[in-house]
């Protein structure tokens, strides 16, 4: 199973002339194209990668010109294949083939352009402001480009997730005779990224799951920036990999272009389980200069080397040459079969329309980022309860009720859906195995950041995804939710056991410190609905936005239902803050809370209006839906002329002083918690409405 290690790990490939590979055959001045452009594009910007895009040129050039099933006029196509760079350093290779393939401009929202995604004059300004070629590939800023890869590993663990997509979506709307859904995802992937744990989390998880329309070529160059991978890197990937249960492959020489077609073609013919193909490749230095040494991975080749380089190629252009036959060439490949495939799956789905019109319907709202058109009549409205219930056990039967309307909305746990409450248990619903595809319930396993990369993978495929876990595990999930916030995908994070309120399982597991984390992240909506009402206004304002993620920060413990007679509706929540408490009067003080803190400043509040003291409550499920609305209404709902606040809030204060102010107190957290009983707990850390009733009335003689 080892690999040949006869040839020299740094030798440069002998390229020829364009004339004479032209003579050759077009491929290899296609190949040559690539590696030119990079190189260039690389040393133009003075930073960059040009290594591995000039190492995996032909692997590139034989999944776009000869496999991908993709048009390049319309590179939003809901049946095209996913092409995902994970090795996101080496963009250049990514943004050459988006240039020589002549693919169309497309945004977030999957509106095309009638413009090059990738005019020749970005490549020029490669990582420069408002190119669009940045460093790393930006989803939504260039078209064609499938997903956001800078963190090695990520762009492994989105392409489980559209792998994903694509089996739910044949299996739900695939009928005999009209075959609409039958994508691959092809992934080039690199030594750090199978380092990474989120890759090894994102390819257990589809070994389990048999995806066989996933591929990751693994770029087997046993370089990264320190050197020689065998510094920390010894393992056997192969065996690894056979382990999870992927077929593996081997490409002994990523020049062997009939080698990569062979491989491919079994990728294709495979239906037992997702496909590794491992390519040995030399990664591209150039020309060894004088002294026979090559320039470090990882920064460009210079103008000197460049020069050694094309000459060693006989490459005689100017820098960003492309010869017209190149772009001729992938016009008659890729260019023409997506044509072709596009126009005959366009002209199926007209008559799959008159067949099946409600799940053709379903299919064009996903389409355009829309919902069913009475959704929100499932919102559930809960009576007052002075016992009432958990935000998590709220949460499952919102869930449950939005669920039956929005078929596309799914989901699952990484194994806590006893806890998090996350099942759809509509009849049919099921549980996504590999004989069900057409299920919608996920089983994560412990595996919290393999599934937030795959969340995003799902999402950008049009389905509304949403994974649960413990709101402390998101430690876990971070870098997958910043990167869905970047990529501003609506995501559905549901996050239960919220705070101390955890009780028993102690420090460990009760998060203090998390929502300031979840809130720092710029795009990402927070919310932390306070009684039953609010968990429903809540997943009413998430699902209608389209552009952002959600965190949905759910107790553990019992939650009264407040009663909506003596208190505002819980319409309020949708703006972020609310005035609970409606009054003429101008308070005194005005207590602030979110989550199950808001119970114990409507316990402060009845005390302090019993004492004659004027008091408002403000609920504040969600800083950012707040900090969205007009300066009036916030002025509105904290008048910048009441000076006595208290915030009351089972994590860090961390953020809180631009709504307290500075008269402002804060109840809550300034330590890990403890292990005992919630109620004791709170007790212990003074979250309590009489220290509530302490601080506003210091507040208010300060």
């Amino acid at each position: 199973m080892s690999i040949d290690e006869s040839s020299p790990s740094h030798a440069p490939e002998t390229v020829v002339s364009p004339e004479v590979a032209a003579a050759m055959g077009i491929e290899h001045l296609a190949i040559n194209t690539i590696r030119t452009l990079s190189m260039d594009a690389v040393q133009a910007a003075n930073s960059g990668h040009p290594g591995t895009p000039m190492a995996l040129a032909p692997v590139a050039y034989t999944v776009w010109q000869n496999f991908l099933r993709f048009d390049p006029a319309d590179p939003t196509w809901p049946a095209r294949d996913r092409f995902v760079l994970s090795c996101g350093h080496a963009s250049m290779l990514l943004y050459s083939m988006l240039h020589l393939a002549e693919v169309k401009q497309a945004d977030h929202y999957g509106d095309v352009v009638d413009e090059p995604a990738v005019p020749l004059e970005h490549i020029k300004k490669f990582r420069q402001l408002h190119s669009r070629c940045p460093g790393h590939p930006e989803f939504g800023e260039t078209g064609g480009v499938e997903t956001t890869t800078g963190p090695l590993g990520q762009g492994c663990g989105n392409s489980v997730g559209m792998a994903i997509a694509q089996k739910w979506l044949a299996a739900r709307y695939n009928k005999p005779g009209f075959e609409l859904f039958n994508a691959k995802t092809y992934v080039l992937c690199s030594d750090g990224d199978l380092m990474e744990g989120v890759a090894s989390e994102a390819a257990s998880i589809a070994g389990h799951l048999k995806l066989s329309n996933l591929v990751w070529m693994y770029d087997d160059n046993k370089i990264t920036i320190e050197g020689e991978t065998d510094l920390a890197f010894t393992e056997n990937v192969a065996l690894r990999f056979k382990g999870y249960g992927w077929n593996v492959l081997r490409v002994e020489d990523a020049n062997d272009l009939e080698a990569l077609q062979k491989s491919l073609k079994k990728f294709n013919a495979t239906k037992t389980g997702p496909t590794l193909v491992i390519v040995r490749s030399l990664i591209g230095y150039g020309a060894p200069n004088k002294a026979g040494s090559h320039k470090a991975h990882g920064e460009p080749l210079g103008a000197d080397e460049i020069k050694l380089t094309k000459a060693f190629y006989k490459w005689d252009e100017p820098d960003f040459f492309v010869p017209e036959s190149v772009y001729e060439h992938f016009r008659a490949g890729v260019g023409a079969r997506g044509t072709k495939l596009h126009k005959a799956w366009k002209a199926k789905l007209k008559k799959y329309a008159k067949e099946f019109p409600e799940l053709a319907a379903e299919l064009a709202k996903m389409d355009q980022h829309e919902l069913p058109a009475d959704w929100e009549a499932a919102l559930p409205t809960f009576p007052a309860d002075a016992k009432g219930m958990a935000s998590r056990a709220s949460s499952g039967k919102v869930l449950n009720a939005v669920a039956a309307r929005i078929p596309w909305l799914i989901g699952g746990s990484a194994d806590l859906a006893p806890s998090t409450l996350t099942l759809i248990t509509a009849e049919g619903s099921g549980d996504f195995e590999p004989d069900h595809y057409d299920a919608r319930n996920f089983h994560w396993g412990i595996r919290e950041h393999g599934m937030a990369a795959a969340l995003n993978g799902m999402a950008l495929c049009g389905i509304r995804p949403y994974g649960a876990t413990f709101f402390v595990f998101t430690d876990y999930m971070r870098p997958s939710m910043r990167l869905a916030s970047i990529m501003k995908q609506p995501v559905l994070y549901i996050l239960t056991h919220d705070s101390i309120g955890v009780g028993e399982d102690g420090p460990t597991h009760q998060p203090v410190e998390h929502l300031a984390a979840l809130r720092a992240i710029p795009g990402l909506v927070v919310m932390r609905p306070g009684d039953a009402n609010e968990v429903a206004e809540a997943y009413r304002a998430a699902l209608l936005m389209n552009d952002a993620p959600t965190a949905m920060v759910l107790t553990r413990q019992n939650l009264q239902t407040l009663d909506r007679t003596k208190f505002a509706p819980a319409s309020g929540a949708a703006k972020g803050a609310y005035v609970l408490t409606p009054s003429d009067e101008k308070p005194q003080v005005i207590l602030i809370a979110t989550g199950s803190e808001l119970q114990v400043v409507v316990a402060a509040y009845e005390t302090l209006t019993a004492k004659g003291i004027k008091t408002r409550v403000v609920s504040m499920p969600s800083w950012e839906l707040f900090d969205m609305q007009d300066a009036a209404y916030r002025e509105s709902v904290l008048p910048s002329d009441v000076r006595a606040r208290v915030a009351c809030e089972a994590g860090i204060e961390m953020g809180w002083q631009k709504y307290l102010g500075d008269k402002g107190r804060f109840v809550g957290m300034s330590s890990f918690g403890a292990s005992a009983p919630a109620p004791l707990l709170f007790k212990e850390f003074g979250i309590t409405a009489e220290h509530v009733v302490e601080e506003a009335e210091a507040a208010i003689l300060a």
